[in-house]
């Protein structure tokens, strides 16, 4: 596993990180907590020392899995959790049912409570990063986000703040960076070999300014594993019965076929080994957070970052 300083923070990391919202139980389809919990714990044991969650993954649940490995391994001063707050949940919540609609609350109010409820379920003195939680450009305009990660900040609730970009939206927001970079020490970026926008504006500006850039969505929901094909169907449980609809999966499998040739000439390792080493290849990224919810994916994704011979330069672009 290799070790990389996160940005202008003073957080060193392991390149490959845990994205932690497949274990929460819902929009993956069905989970075990128990299976969930023995990925965490085997990716910890193989180096990995970034973890990535937010609140309304299963509605807290994400966080608690986290707290609770945490607590059983005992000495964890060296995990780095990054969480996430902006969609209030909280007032869909009773005994019986969890509802968790997009509810977006970015008022300084929600987002300081957000901030002291995660701390509460991850059972930490401070948050290491908070995120914005994918906003709107029209909340992002606002000064009330920006205000709660300041106060937050200074009150010692959150050590870093960070800004989860919204998809697709790599260069229309790129200048709130611009306009805030003081403040934002990590950003986290849709980025893959088949989505490629953040390399226009926002990775040389998070360079400029020495950001932190964690990278999501590096498999493209399965897509640059190989797993799927054209027949490939999902649950409603299930977000990719949406982003990966028949019509958008075919698009990326058009894609994927270009690539063909450059996953044979590295036949050695798997096509989730090389996709995750393309997302921190680039000079930009410091971190990538594949979600693991076996321990089989955690063996195969850890392998990513030793692959360093492998450089941002030998990846192929395709249009």
């Amino acid at each position: 596993m290799k070790y990389t300083k996160l940005g202008k923070t003073d957080l060193e990391i392991s390149t490959v990180g845990f994205g932690a919202w497949g274990i929460s139980g819902r929009d993956w389809g069905k989970t075990d907590d128990r299976e969930s919990m023995r990925a965490l714990h085997a990716a910890l044991d193989r180096g990995v020392t970034f973890i990535d969650t937010a609140d309304t993954y299963g509605s807290g649940h994400s966080e608690e899995l986290i707290a609770g490995v945490l607590k059983e391994r005992g000495n964890a001063d060296n995990i780095v959790i990054a969480t996430k707050a902006g969609n209030n949940f909280y007032p869909y919540l009773n005994e019986n049912q969890v509802i968790t609609p997009g509810n977006p609350d970015y008022s300084k109010k929600h987002l300081i409570f957000a901030a002291e409820q995660s701390i509460k379920r991850l059972g930490v003195e401070a948050l290491d990063i908070l995120q914005l939680h994918s906003p709107d450009l029209d909340i992002l305009e606002r000064d009330e986000p920006w205000e709660a990660l300041e106060a937050l900040k200074k009150s010692g609730k959150i050590r870093h703040a960070g800004w989860s970009v919204q998809s697709f939206q790599e260069t229309t927001q790129a200048h709130i960076l611009e306009r805030h970079h003081e403040l934002i020490d990590v950003i986290q970026v849709r980025y893959n070999l088949l989505e490629r926008e953040a390399e226009n504006v926002l990775f040389p500006m998070a360079l400029k300014y020495n950001t932190g850039v964690i990278v999501r969505i590096p498999i493209l929901f399965g897509v640059l594993a190989g797993k799927f094909n054209r027949d490939s169907r999902f649950g409603e449980d299930d977000h990719r019965s949406f982003n990966l609809s028949p019509d958008k999966l075919e698009k990326y499998l058009i894609q994927l076929e270009k690539m063909k040739p450059f996953f044979e000439k590295h036949k050695n390792y798997s096509m989730a080994q090389l996709s995750l080493r393309f997302c921190i290849a680039h000079p930009a990224a410091h971190v990538v957070i594949p979600g693991m919810k076996t321990l089989k994916q955690v063996e195969e994704n850890v392998v990513a970052s030793d692959l360093d011979f492998i450089s941002y330069e030998d990846f192929p672009r395709i249009d």
